[in-house]
């Protein structure tokens, strides 16, 4: 199997990162496309299409080809993915071929949606492709001990969707999932200050400020950012000084669903392994789990200790990549 290139791919709506046991993470770019709006050629992928977003003429089209986590524009995510492997080929040289490729679907992802994604892969330019859940792809990646008999609780906050796993012996015991994450967050910000100072501001402004100034619902100090819109009633450019309390009260919705998806998750959790959440706590990971405040909040909210994952942005593509390595074990486990 290992003559062959292993590389994990996490195919994530606002990111997609490949990995390799050998170097680690070689691609770490956002899951962004600009096309021409006539031919639909690939003018640019990853960071320099993102550039683009919202500043682009209406001759480009750019588009973000996935979906609350799943593909919602098949040509275009094929594309993508040709161009990230051959990325990736570049970045390991000589020794690349036609790699054996572990990517992460969804654990609420249908058949259909599944088989789009192992075929998207395998027209990208894969030998083989194997199919494996976020939530154990964040586990193993998170260094938990998922083949022990004990709870390892993972939260994964993305970018379309948040995935809760209780996982056990290898196995899902529990899971659930919540189209509510980094981009919801997003538009929940822009809304805002929409609403508030009937400012209109883009993706990224939004982005920058959920970065900057975004806070979980935790008592802190305020905080404050200068941003720049344009005046819904005048047209006009307009400057406003927007505050991290002001940010927290756009969230709290967001947030609110995803706490409902971890309660309802650790509800359905057998009693034998409750007992062990106690101990172990819950690991969350993904670029939510980076937002200010988050684990202070959980922790309060779910009263068990809540630990940060040692990479939380990369931790589902290091166990995509990892979990090659022991895919007869857990295919034994799913059984």
């Amino acid at each position: 199997m290992f003559s062959a290139t292993a590389i994990g791919i996490d195919l994530g709506t606002a990111n997609i990162l490949v990995y390799t046991k050998e170097k680690g993470i070689i691609i770490n770019e956002p899951s962004v496309v600009a096309l021409d709006a006539k031919t639909r050629n690939v003018l640019a992928v990853g960071n320099e299409a993102k550039a683009m977003l919202g500043k682009a003429p209406d001759s480009i089209d750019v588009i973000r080809p996935l979906k609350d986590g799943v593909i919602a524009d098949f040509d275009v995510t094929k594309e993508l993915l040709t161009i990230i492997m051959q990325r990736a080929a570049k970045q390991l040289g000589s020794a690349f071929r036609k790699p054996n490729v572990m990517v992460c679907t969804p654990s609420g992802a249908t058949t259909v949606e599944r088989r789009a994604i192992h075929d998207a892969v395998k027209q990208g330019g894969a030998k083989t492709v194997h199919l494996i859940e976020e939530t154990v792809a964040a586990a193993i990646g998170a260094d938990l001990p998922i083949s022990e008999p004990v709870a390892s609780v993972i939260v994964d906050i993305g970018g379309g969707t948040t995935e809760v796993g209780i996982i056990s012996f290898g196995g899902v015991v529990s899971s659930n999932t919540v189209k509510v994450a980094g981009d919801r967050m997003d538009e929940d910000i822009i809304h805002y200050v929409r609403k508030k100072y009937n400012v209109l501001i883009g993706e990224q402004t939004a982005e920058n400020i959920k970065k900057e100034i975004g806070y979980a619902p935790v008592p802190h100090e305020a905080e404050y950012m200068d941003i720049r819109g344009r005046d819904i009633l005048t047209g006009l450019p307009k400057n406003i000084n927007l505050s991290s309390h002001e940010t927290q009260e756009a969230l709290k919705e967001s947030l609110s669903a995803i706490l409902e998806c971890i309660r309802a998750t650790l509800e359905n959790c057998p009693a034998e392994l409750s007992g062990d959440m106690v101990d172990q706590g819950v690991v969350i990971s993904g670029g939510g789990a980076l937002l200010k405040g988050m684990q202070e909040w959980l922790s309060k909210e779910i009263s068990v200790p809540v630990h940060i994952a040692p990479h939380p942005l990369e931790s589902v593509a290091i166990g995509t990549g990892l979990s090659l390595g022991m895919i007869k074990q857990l295919e034994k486990m799913s059984r």
